[in-house]
């Protein structure tokens, strides 16, 4: 198993793939973390797919950006945000039972951190070899948002859209975009006792995607901001599919 580091987009990234020495991937996975988390977050999630599918091994690549903005002067050291998060307001916002008013947001830095990730994804492709077709795009929390803001802009359809435990943002720019990807597969997972993005904007989101044509697959489940065992076997199916695809 190799772990590189390489740049795309601008972003520092890790890779980790079971190729062969000089060999291609047949698909391309790229998992975003969530906000104050370290860039390599999810590096894990590339060997315990690839221990348990034998095809993942033998033909996919998965890309780990680390988000552009540092939380370092914010006391979250070696965290990393795709933009700044006022989280005490948010907060204050859902107890007051107005997350209604946050599903148009369209955070200061969002459209930077798409630019850098629809050119990570031009990268990799370049890299590979590999269309957008080809290439999974996922993420958790504010990952998952952003991989979502990333699939929607892409001109073609990535080959899935993976959101762990996201939400719903810039609504009417997504409902836009999203009839042009219709048929896009998506799997949307999301905890019930969710405390950080409640388990409604969830819903709003599977519902938007769902009515622009997209083939969504929501899995709910009893728990809180994670990512369940149950959730990353299916992840692993469908990339195992993929991959061979």
């Amino acid at each position: 198993m190799k772990f590189l580091q390489r740049v795309y987009g601008g972003l520092r990234c890790q890779t980790v793939d079971a190729l062969p020495e000089g060999g291609s991937p047949k698909l391309a996975v790229v998992f975003c973390h969530g906000f104050g988390a370290p860039g390599t977050d999810l590096v894990g999630l590339g060997p315990e797919l690839m221990q348990s599918f034998d095809r993942i091994a033998a033909n996919v690549r998965f890309t780990f950006p680390a988000a552009p903005l540092s939380l370092d002067d914010y006391g979250i050291y070696g965290g990393r945000a795709w933009w700044y998060l006022d989280l005490e307001a948010r907060m204050q916002a859902i107890a007051r039972g107005e997350i209604r008013n946050l599903r148009s947001d369209v955070p200061e830095g969002l459209s930077e951190a798409r630019e850098s990730m629809l050119q990570l994804i031009a990268d990799v492709s370049a890299e590979t070899g590999l269309p957008t077709s080809r290439i999974v795009i996922g993420g958790f929390s504010q990952g998952g948002m952003i991989a979502t803001e990333v699939a929607l802009h892409l001109d073609e359809s990535p080959a899935a859209l993976v959101v762990f435990s996201g939400t719903i943002l810039n609504e009417p720019a997504w409902r836009a975009a999203a009839p042009k990807h219709a048929g896009l597969k998506t799997v949307l997972s999301h905890g019930r006792q969710d405390p950080i993005l409640p388990f409604l904007g969830a819903e709003w989101l599977r519902d938007l995607l769902k009515e622009g044509g997209l083939d969504v697959e929501f899995h709910p489940f009893n728990g809180g901001h994670t990512i369940p065992r149950d959730v990353l076997a299916r992840v692993g199916e469908l990339v195992d599919d993929l991959a061979v695809g």
